[in-house]
């Protein structure tokens, strides 16, 4: 029997999957093809790029300007980033901890304890009707001030003497956790308790004032200044804007730039990474695993008293309380959205410099919204388990494309 449109009465060929039916039949659409890939591979490399969440907070603006145009006036701009650099510190010495599948409860409490140390010392006066039935009253505080009030580089000295203690703190935890074997939620959170209330009992819960103007500048001091409006103006006075260059962005950027070489051009970066991929593994390699975790808590406690320095500067008061709060919920916040992984072995300084950004945005947008501090908490709370849902798309979006 013959078949129309067959050669010599032979059968059909069996058809090939995905090939045309016939001559004249269209080819149905191969979504294997590069053509048809095109627009989920840009998607994919968009998810997958280092400044995935610079875009959203970028886009993030765009949306909101309409709606809040106060949100692009420069005196706005600059109060967001005069947020963000205290926080950026803070965060850096969080994904380290992060990196090695750990986390450092402990930061704000040293932000606070750092805070009210450098004002103990650096103060150049002291009301005895506030400061005076505190413990540190005639030992180490007076109506005089602290003990390097007015003494040549003091405020360098006193700023070194701090730091040497917010390492002490970080060298105390790195060896309950690498030494010990304590868990390292237990251990920080221990030392947020205690030192969260020492430092509310060196001063009986009040505030230190009267800092040093050099120390004062660290926080607040201007390199390069932007005006705004014309000064020869009555409608328009001028208006002068510090968001430029600023001490506080120096410090932050230094801090962000030399963890970044740290972290990710160095054998001691490659080594934090072995031990937040596979503790075991690292260890049989040859890995100093106790050195490096313990270093890894000191540089996250010095990150965080850098930080409480730059946050009592600005403020102007040392203040016992000022890593509480929401101060870790923003810490580690930022630091997630920006792509450091809670289970550690996959983090890079660029993300947390994007997420501080976005997490400081947010805050400042909510804040505009005119939103209470209920409304505010529960929004970035779910930002956070929204940025923990990503981190798992881009996971398995990561191992697909590989």
């Amino acid at each position: 029997m013959t078949y129309f449109g067959s050669t010599g009465g032979l059968p059909r060929p069996a058809a090939v999957k995905g090939a045309p039916a016939g001559p004249d039949a269209v080819a149905p659409a191969d979504p294997g093809k590069p053509g048809s890939r095109r627009q989920s591979d840009r998607l994919g490399a968009i998810l997958l790029s280092d400044y995935f969440v610079l875009y959203l907070s970028l886009f993030y603006v765009a949306v909101l300007i309409p709606f809040l145009p106060t949100l692009a006036t420069p005196a706005n701009m600059s109060n967001v980033l005069s947020n963000m650099w205290p926080l950026l510190v803070v965060a850096v010495g969080q994904t380290f901890v992060l990196t090695i599948a750990g986390i450092d409860l402990s930061q704000g409490s040293v932000a606070g304890l750092t805070s009210i140390l450098i004002a103990m010392l650096l103060a150049t006066a002291a009301p005895a009707q506030v400061l005076g039935h505190t413990p540190i009253w005639g030992l180490m505080l007076t109506e005089a001030g602290g003990p390097l009030a007015g003494v040549a580089y003091g405020t360098w000295l006193g700023i070194g003497i701090v730091l040497a203690v917010a390492a002490l703190i970080g060298l105390a935890n790195g060896l309950a956790v690498a030494v010990l074997k304590m868990p390292a939620f237990m251990v920080t959170l221990v030392a947020l308790i205690a030192l969260s209330a020492f430092a509310i009992w060196l001063t009986q819960s009040n505030n230190i004032r009267e800092l040093p103007a050099d120390f004062v500048a660290l926080g607040k001091g201007t390199i390069v200044s932007l005006f705004f409006g014309d000064q020869h103006s009555a409608q328009l006075p001028r208006r002068e804007v510090h968001a430029f260059v600023t001490w506080p962005m120096i410090v932050a950027v230094s801090v962000a730039v030399v963890a970044h070489v740290l972290l990710g051009h160095t054998v001691f970066g490659r080594r934090v990474f072995a031990i937040g991929l596979n503790r075991r593994a690292a260890e049989i390699s040859g890995v100093p695993v106790v050195r490096i975790v313990v270093l890894v808590f000191v540089i996250s406690a010095v990150c965080a008293a850098i930080g409480g320095l730059l946050y009592t500067a600005r403020l102007e008061t040392g203040r016992p309380t000022l890593g509480g709060g929401n101060f870790l919920l923003d810490v580690i916040g930022a630091t997630v959205i920006g792509g450091t992984s809670l289970f550690g072995g996959k983090a890079k300084i660029l993300w947390t410099v994007w997420g501080v950004l976005f997490f400081v945005l947010l805050g400042n947008t909510l804040n505009l919204m005119n939103l209470s501090a209920f409304h505010i908490d529960m929004v970035k709370g779910g930002v956070i388990i929204a940025a923990a849902f990503l981190d798992v798309a881009r996971q398995r979006l990561r191992r697909g494309m590989g």
